[in-house]
């Protein structure tokens, strides 16, 4: 079994109990009804086990049949020990023991998140003790010391309350530090991801413009205009391509057209397959497009990740309405 805070707590405030029951039985003279006082005792240290130990597996906070408990007990144990007594032996430490027990009931009502409950303990044990042996007498007897542990156990639970707060809190800001460290590292790996591949799209070109001085044939030409259109779409595109999408906007670019990809970001919050759904949509459209001119462009919209236009050769030197492809794609799948 581990040992926590909470166990030990409770097994210091069992020995307290135990030792105000002992005092209450350590007498230098026999009391005039012991019964009276075994009573008190016995319903003192029962009260104080339930209180202690019932419902706490469940939560810190005190059941409210063990808050009654308690409270009842407050009113009892004080007249049971006091009538069990002399007049003349009431101020004996055997006969007081009572006043130091009850406060030590009234500072698990409050470390049971009981608080109301523990200030009524304390103003009824304070009513009790000063009913029956006066304002002074109760008040150095142990009326004052009692006062004080619920005050310190007060502040002690609410200096507790900040400390798991301001824990939580951390501990949420590390979660969120976490995500962002992990979310950089995903996105220099992808930064990563795309200079090779441009490294490898654009290599073999620029070697061959290196090697001949810029002399290309009309085949290397067309070539380098292919990969240079690659590199721009690494560059810009973003979340929005994937192998068939490549090939889709390379083969528009084969036959002449002329295709712009920018990405704003319309894809950001998706899940992977959301994304992987709406590749796959672009890479069918473009397939079956014949426009000369294309723009792809995934705009932050709540409803729509992908919009595609495709222009006639006219529309690029006109100012007359050319659009002959409008299409777009939803973020999420409609019925």
């Amino acid at each position: 079994m581990r040992l926590t805070v909470r166990i030990v707590a409770t097994v210091l405030a069992l020995i307290f109990a135990g030792y105000f029951a002992a005092r209450a039985l350590w007498w230098t003279q026999l009391p005039a009804r012991p019964l009276l006082v075994l009573l008190a005792v016995v319903i003192y240290l029962g009260t104080f086990a339930a209180i202690t130990v019932g419902g706490a597996g469940r939560e810190v906070r005190m059941p409210p049949w063990a808050a009654a408990l308690a409270l009842a007990a407050t009113v009892a144990v004080p007249q049971l020990s006091n009538l069990g007594m002399d007049d003349a032996a009431l101020r004996a430490p055997y006969a007081t023991w009572y006043i130091g027990a009850l406060g030590l009931v009234g500072v698990v009502c409050i470390v049971r998140r009981r608080a109301l409950i523990g200030w009524l303990v304390l103003a009824v044990l304070t009513i009790s003790s000063m009913a029956w042996i006066g304002f002074a007498d109760a008040l150095g007897l142990g009326l004052v010391g009692s006062a004080v542990w619920m005050v310190i156990a007060r502040l002690l639970v609410a200096f507790w309350r900040r400390a798991v707060r301001d824990t939580d809190r951390l501990a949420s800001i590390q979660q969120a530090a976490s995500a962002w460290q992990a979310t950089q590292v995903a996105r220099q790996r992808e930064r990563r991801e795309r200079v090779q591949y441009a490294l490898a799209v654009a290599g073999p070109v620029l070697g061959r413009v290196i090697e001949t001085r810029g002399d290309l044939s009309a085949e290397e030409r067309g070539a380098a205009h292919l990969a240079e259109g690659r590199l721009r779409d690494e560059i810009r595109g973003g979340e929005l391509l994937n192998e068939r999408a490549r090939h889709a906007i390379e083969a528009a670019r084969a036959r002449g057209a002329s295709v712009t990809v920018f990405d704003d970001g319309g894809l950001e919050g998706l899940a992977e397959h959301e994304k992987n759904r709406i590749r796959e949509r672009l890479a069918d459209v473009l397939a079956d497009s014949s426009s000369a001119r294309l723009i792809i462009r995934a705009p932050k919209d709540e409803r729509i990740a992908v919009t595609v236009v495709g222009r006639s050769a006219a529309g690029e030197s006109s100012d007359e309405d050319s659009v002959e492809l409008w299409h777009e794609i939803p973020r999420a799948i409609t019925d």
